[in-house]
């Protein structure tokens, strides 16, 4: 139970499924009907996306059939209503833009509030037309009656006292060829079909792990949106976001750990990122920062 909707012990019936009610103001907060419920269009006078991200990641020249990860959940405070701050793990071809993605989300344009929430995404090329969070478009298929994608997350970690993580895995059916989604100990959620993507009906060559958010510089400066707790990774456990247990899955179906991640972070001074590797935690690293600051303008 991670969800508060089901602290009031509402469920669904069997052969339904719960969904997040769309209201008016939802679609009004979109940049406009047709890119409703899609990764929201960054408009910077730079030649720059505005994306920012820290995270570990492993490409070829393995395939990749699965990847799985637990992270810590933090409530990010984000600038404005057109950044948004997420922690996510993505399989993908690297070359073609094909994504299956899941993890948690902080977004006021697509929510309208600044709570982390359960989401979903995909795409076949790379943003441009296709896909959309959770159940906005026809897409993915969810078949699990007690979690709804898109709701909030709850409880969340707290500065320097309990930490709450949740653990996702995404794996290739291998007789059918969906992707599936997993919450926690054997939870299905449902499952991306074979047929959304072109490129993805083999195995992907890349897997990542790790936070994103998007700065619009609204005044002239960096944005002050956080990453993971806001927290950077030097400042220690019980204080910084992270991923621990990361696995991939191979050929076989086997779960097996992603040894020695690539770590990389585009802004290291507004957001950082450090591994590490130990017996309780398997691959792990410590993510985030709190964008604007003395060293990141």
């Amino acid at each position: 139970m991670f969800q508060e909707w089901r602290k009031s012990g509402e469920e669904c019936p069997q052969g339904t499924i719960p969904i997040r009610r769309t209201r008016k103001e939802d679609v009004i907060r979109a940049d406009s009907i047709a890119r409703f419920g899609r990764k929201p269009v960054v408009r910077r006078a730079s030649t720059t996306t505005g994306h920012e991200h820290a995270v570990g990641y492993a490409t070829g020249p393995h395939k990749y059939y699965g990847a799985k990860g637990s992270l810590s959940v933090w409530a990010p405070e984000v600038a404005t209503s057109a950044e948004f701050s997420l922690s996510q793990i993505q399989l993908y071809m690297r070359q073609l833009g094909a994504v299956p993605r899941s993890d948690d989300q902080v977004s006021p344009q697509l929510f309208g509030d600044e709570r982390p929430r359960f989401f979903t995404y995909w795409t076949n090329d790379a943003y441009q037309s296709t896909g959309c969070y959770n159940l906005y478009c026809a897409g993915f298929v969810q078949t699990n009656n007690k979690i709804v994608i898109g709701a909030a997350i709850d409880p969340t970690s707290v500065d320097k006292g309990k930490q709450y993580d949740i653990t996702i895995l995404i794996w290739k059916d291998p007789k059918h060829g969906h992707w599936w989604l997993e919450f926690g100990s054997g939870v299905l959620v449902g499952y991306w079909p074979s047929f959304l993507f072109t490129h993805l009906a083999a195995p992907a060559t890349m897997v990542q792990f790790g936070g994103e958010v998007v700065n619009t510089r609204p005044d002239g400066g960096h944005s002050w949106t956080q990453m993971g707790s806001g927290r950077f990774p030097g400042e220690g456990p019980n204080r910084v976001a992270y991923f621990r247990n990361l696995q991939v899955v191979d050929w076989d179906n086997n779960l097996i750990p992603l040894s020695a991640p690539r770590l990389v972070a585009d802004h290291p001074n507004c957001y950082d990122i450090r591994g590490g590797c130990n017996r309780e935690w398997g691959n792990y690293f410590y993510y985030g920062g709190p964008g604007r600051n003395a060293r990141c303008r």
